[in-house]
């Protein structure tokens, strides 16, 4: 459920709370109860982003979708195989 957020527009206050999407807007502030207040728009308070939590969870075995880790494996690799030969190469100069 979202948290939404008002404003009383008569004394000021400021109320989170959590709703369903379906359920009627607050009219009543609880500080000063007047039927003042107003729902703010605002930012979500997180942001889901990535590959998403289903790609790895509640599957079993080779099931997994693990191909990120396997990229971040092979260049890795590949990295430590590059700064060996650089590594090789420099010793070889001198």
């Amino acid at each position: 459920m979202p948290i939404y957020e008002y404003q009383c527009q008569s004394c000021g206050n400021e109320v989170e709370v959590i709703q369903k999407v379906s359920d009627d807007p607050l009219k009543d502030c609880p500080v000063c109860n007047k039927p003042d207040l107003k729902k703010k728009v605002s930012a979500a308070a997180f942001r889901l982003s990535g590959s998403g939590w289903y790609e790895t969870d509640f599957k079993s075995g080779n099931k997994k979708n693990l191909s990120g880790e396997k990229k971040a494996e092979k260049s890795s690799a590949k990295a430590s195989k590059e700064t060996t030969s650089v590594s090789k190469k420099k010793a070889d100069t001198k």
